[in-house]
């Protein structure tokens, strides 16, 4: 697969830095440095398509604020490449007007807006693929048997974060293990946003948190907390399933709230960030946060 990746920032440089230390410099095939202190709306932006790009597969955006985005389908046309990746660390980064007006300029390639980049999953294209199966929604495999023995990285965060976490997890008891990659994500550090992002509810730092979370909690076959609905005084008929439409993992793609046969909802131990979302919004006060051992199917 051949990579080229256009960066801004510390986020960009962070991100270009931890995949060509995990294996990817060899795919490398150029590289674009973006001005920070661009302006973020911009009325001529094809003045920073750069004069020369190469051959590509996959065209990886990071770290660009604003207009300046409106480059990467250009980009993405003059290198042959089918496939884009724009992750959002950020909700000042990309509004959700801007990031239907890059679709719209380029319908015949596959852009993906993974939010946060550590979301990424496998979504059908060929090369978005090929990349997703090593880099995006951490994925684990633990040995424990009450002490974490040890824990293999499957697939990781594309900063890198996972390897640092499965270090630092290794010889706790597997109890406290959920707990504690959250703490170690923030050590990492993590340099997704603290802003609340209004689209999803929540802080994109947060969201980074409950997806390693999600991939302890699966690795171990267990999950120490979790949002829970009470099917007793559950009115899902009247409530316009505001615990869905509200939750921060399903506005990011993530089916942590479903509904069941009798159209009531269910959240997913293994998923459920224990945001507290639902439990404000939820009309009937439905739904409480349990601290407990939930087994994993």
């Amino acid at each position: 697969m051949k990579l080229y990746i256009i960066s801004s920032g510390k986020y960009g440089s962070r991100i270009v830095n931890s995949l060509a230390e995990m294996g990817l410099a060899s795919s490398m095939v150029g590289l674009e440095e973006i001005p920070e202190d661009l302006p973020e709306f911009i009325d001529d932006f094809e003045q920073y398509v750069p004069k020369s790009i190469p051959q590509a597969d996959l065209i990886l955006a990071v770290g660009l604020f604003g207009d300046i985005n409106m480059i990467v389908p250009i980009i993405a046309r003059e290198s042959g490449a089918q496939s884009v990746i724009i992750p959002i660390h950020d909700p000042a980064q990309i509004p959700p007007g801007l990031q239907r007006e890059i679709e719209e300029s380029a319908p015949e390639i596959k852009i993906v807006f993974p939010k946060p980049f550590c979301s990424l999953e496998p979504v059908g294209d060929t090369y978005i693929d090929e990349f997703a199966e090593q880099f995006g929604r951490p994925q684990l495999e633990i040995e424990s048997d009450g002490l974490i023995k040890k824990v293999k990285v499957i697939r990781t965060a594309p900063c890198g974060s996972t390897h640092f976490i499965a270090e630092n997890i290794e010889g706790l008891p597997a109890e406290e293990a959920e707990l504690e990659s959250g703490t170690k994500l923030h050590n990492y550090p993590c340099n997704a946003s603290m802003s609340t992002d209004p689209a999803v509810g929540d802080t994109i730092l947060h969201l980074a948190g409950y997806q390693v979370k999600e991939a302890v909690r699966r690795a171990l076959g267990f999950s120490m907390k979790s949002a829970v609905v009470d099917h007793e005084t559950c009115e899902a008929d009247e409530c316009q399933h505001e615990c869905i439409k509200h939750c921060p993992q399903v506005q990011i793609g993530i089916d942590t709230v479903t509904l069941n046969e009798n159209e009531q909802a269910v959240i997913d131990p293994a998923s459920c960030g224990c945001c507290e979302i639902c439990i404000q919004e939820c009309p009937y006060g439905s739904i409480e946060l349990e601290e407990r051992k939930f087994e994993l199917e």
